[in-house]
């Protein structure tokens, strides 16, 4: 499920959302009776770390380069993130209902 915006969200193509749910779909495929969500939440958290510290030192030319801006990365990746999971959990809590696929008679028994 996309939770794109009317507006395309500066700085990004227009595949952000089509690769986005594809990540999605593979973590979905991990969940079964053996696998919780939570550790394919956790998989996902160190692919994605992993990645993107892969992408920021193919910017550098050496080790030293990359560890001088390392706070700077950190407070990227973290903003980025943040305000993500924020924008996100927002969706969900205005949409309860909808995403979580609770109908509206079980919302009126409980």
């Amino acid at each position: 499920m996309s939770t794109k915006t009317e507006e395309q969200p500066k700085g990004l193509d227009d595949n952000f959302f089509e690769r986005a749910d594809e990540h999605i779909n593979i973590a979905n495929n991990h969940i079964n009776a053996k696998v919780e969500p939570r550790l394919v939440s956790s998989s996902m958290m160190f692919a994605s770390a992993r990645f993107n510290a892969w992408i920021s030192a193919s910017g550098f030319q050496n080790g030293e380069e990359l560890k001088a801006r390392k706070k700077e990365l950190l407070e990227y990746f973290i903003s980025q993130y943040s305000s993500m999971l924020e924008e996100n959990l927002d969706n969900y809590a205005d949409n309860y209902d909808l995403y979580m696929g609770i109908s509206k008679e079980q919302t009126k028994e409980s």
